[in-house]
């Protein structure tokens, strides 16, 4: 067993959360577009596709760029479970989604809540990594998100079988808020998020 710290343990277990919940969805999503959308068809789910990649390739890097400005945890956190909170709820849309444009405004919003989420994970787990175990601690992540991705795909077709897509994004949706969850229990962790408002921390995120 390798002992790893607690901000280590819990990003690992948000991130399997929140990647077991997607899991659900992807493989299901296209079908999802074409039977449940208006006028959904190939070309819908391929525009849908690259919004949430285009946009999200375009705002990681300037979004990394703000968070290196700072040397502590505080906005490299908050941007992680404001972008976690924006995706998972992107899942409950899906649920009242009609018309294509809802899906790309779902899209567009899931594109900003991952880009978000990836740079303020990535650094926060970068800076909290043991020491000596680097390797080690991300093959752990790798595996049990992968796992868990896995295991989600091999339910989502029955998922979406038996009990339709609206339960599926409903489950998806709360191990997304279930992921919120767990990072709050890192509150004592990550100094200078708790003891202000949290429209002043964002404001000072900005600052420069």
């Amino acid at each position: 067993m390798i002992k790893i710290n607690k901000t280590i343990k819990y990003l690992v277990l948000a991130d399997i959360a929140f990647w077991t919940g997607w899991g659900l969805i992807t493989p299901v999503f296209a079908i999802y577009i074409v039977e449940n959308i208006v006028g959904g068809t190939a070309l819908v789910v391929g525009i849908a596709t690259a919004i949430y990649w285009i946009l999200r390739s375009l705002l990681i890097f300037p979004i990394g760029t703000i968070l290196d400005k700072y040397d502590g945890d505080r906005d490299d956190y908050l941007f992680l479970v404001t972008g976690n909170l924006v995706a998972s709820l992107v899942l409950f849309g899906y649920i009242f989604a009609v018309l294509p444009w809802h899906i790309y405004l779902l899209q567009f919003f899931y594109g900003l809540g991952m880009a978000m989420s990836i740079a303020g994970w990535r650094s926060l787990f970068t800076k909290r990594i043991d020491r000596g175990k680097e390797a080690s601690e991300w093959a752990i992540d790798d595996t049990f998100v992968s796992l868990g991705c896995g295991i989600a795909g091999l339910v989502s077709g029955w998922l979406v079988t038996k009990l339709g897509f609206s339960h599926s994004f409903l489950i998806a949706g709360s191990l997304g808020l279930l992921s919120v969850l767990v990072l709050l229990g890192l509150r004592k962790e990550i100094t200078g998020v708790f003891n202000r408002g949290f429209h002043a921390n964002i404001r000072d995120i900005f600052k420069k």
